[in-house]
């Protein structure tokens, strides 16, 4: 008797648990891997009741590159750069091209990406899925803002050419993925003489001595951040490092850089264990990190040369740090209000400090215009990101009163870090939410691209 034979998008092997990269509430769907564009359409086609999402490097901190019960688009190996345009700046690549990817390739012609997030293991079609944001937003927007056009896996099976200051482009550059999959874009770069950043650092002593030094000085920056101390009180609330740079002219680079000064070396750590007691990142701990990280900081510091991946993605070279929460995970909380609304934010930083949140990867910057894509998350002000404790005691209704002052302030969640945000607040945040969601009902009416994500927000 002949043996049975099942499909690929039926093989009962092919589901895993899938987590975003904070490590909660993980759902199992069937995992598939396309190699072609011709693959990535037969398996939106055959995704089932349940739909499908594109996935790329799992960088997304929350539930939009999970779908339970579903499919799931591992876009990884669509990773070809397509063509360089050394001469205009311009790259064509697959969505599955990695950033790492891009400046291995890139660099050495003495190009750079646009904009980098604080890790370079983010694919193209996820920095455009989630627009995208860096240290040089006040400068040059987010990552939609350099992508010329791109190519996009629509519900009915098409493959459209989809440009900026379209409504197709506008609901895809930060719409999660829930427009279709993108399937490669062609992206205008930044020309740079080396490899290596020059660097300023300066302490603030609190969070207004921050604000104001932000406020004064960053037009003279590319890039500017500022690591914050949230577990600081009293008059130290707020007390930061603020790091600002931009790429290092050729003539800056002592004698032995200039051998090799487009060189792209990034460097590596032993990867975090794979078992780390609970509790290990508790107040205390986290709480001496930061007074020992703030006091060794310079107090002024200029000129500083550093690797573009020091200064970019200093996290990047502990491979799986996420896993420094332990089991129960972390949450990512990253909000937005704007100017004009700085008391919002004291007091949002005054209330962590005071809860006693061990949050030690917490940063502040400022943005500059906001970008056209309806969910797109920046806006001008100020935005702060910071990491939590799953299992923190209250964690949920803590965060809940937080999201409240967002919205009394006019301001916003990051979606591609969110995984806890209440529906009913959405809409406040989003004002082009409605038309995102009419748009996407004309072009996927039986919901073929679905996350764990849409389905939470009623996206």
């Amino acid at each position: 008797m002949a043996a049975e034979t099942t499909t690929d998008t039926e093989a009962p092997d092919m589901s895993e648990p899938l987590t975003g990269w904070g490590r909660t509430a993980p759902t199992l769907a069937r995992v598939l891997r396309p190699r072609s564009y011709e693959e990535a359409s037969d398996a939106v086609r055959a995704c089932g009741a349940r739909g499908s999402i594109a996935r790329g490097l799992g960088r997304a901190y929350g539930d939009a590159a999970q779908n339970a019960g579903g499919s799931v688009l591992d876009m990884t190996g669509l990773d070809r750069v397509r063509t360089i345009d050394a001469t205009a700046g311009l790259v064509v690549c697959d969505a599955g091209v990695s950033l790492h990817r891009l400046m291995e390739v890139l660099l050495p012609l003495g190009w750079f990406v646009p904009v980098s997030p604080g890790t370079r293991y983010v694919t193209v079609g996820g920095a455009i899925g989630a627009d995208i944001h860096g240290k040089n937003h006040h400068v040059s927007g987010s990552f939609a803002r350099h992508v010329t056009s791109l190519e996009l896996l629509t519900a009915d099976g098409e493959i459209r050419t989809v440009v900026p200051g379209t409504d197709l482009f506008d609901a895809t550059a930060g719409g999660m993925g829930l427009t279709g999959v993108i399937l490669s874009a062609t992206l205008r770069l930044l020309p740079v003489e080396t490899s290596l950043m020059t660097v300023d650092t300066e302490r603030a002593g609190d969070l207004d001595d921050l604000m104001a030094r932000l406020t004064a000085t960053d037009h003279h920056y590319r890039y500017s951040v500022a690591w914050i101390d949230l577990l600081a009180r009293g008059a130290a609330t707020g007390r930061s490092v603020l790091t600002r740079g931009d790429h290092a002219p050729y003539d800056a680079l002592p004698r032995r850089a200039r051998r090799a000064p487009l060189a792209f070396r990034p460097g590596r750590l032993p990867a975090a264990p794979a078992l780390v007691p609970e509790g290990l990142l508790g107040r205390t701990t986290v709480g001496l990190f930061n007074d020992v990280w703030y006091r060794r900081a310079p107090r002024h510091r200029t000129g500083e040369l550093q690797r573009l991946s020091a200064f970019f993605h200093p996290l990047d070279g502990v491979p799986h740090w996420n896993r420094i929460y332990g089991r129960g995970g972390f949450v990512q909380y990253q909000f937005v209000v704007g100017h004009g609304h700085e008391e919002t934010l004291r007091r949002i930083v005054q209330r962590i400090a005071r809860r006693g949140c061990p949050s030690f990867l917490a940063v502040l910057k400022r943005f500059g215009e906001g970008d056209p894509g309806w969910l797109s998350f920046p806006m001008p002000g100020w935005t702060l990101a910071l990491d939590i404790p799953a299992r923190l005691s209250g964690l949920g209704a803590f965060l809940d009163e937080l999201d409240e002052e967002v919205v009394d302030a006019g301001g916003r969640v990051y979606l591609a870090k969110d995984s806890r945000l209440r529906p009913d607040l959405l809409d406040a945040m989003y004002p082009r939410l409605a038309d995102f969601r009419a748009l996407r009902a004309a072009l996927d009416p039986r919901s073929v691209f679905t996350s764990d994500l849409s389905r939470r927000l009623a996206l």
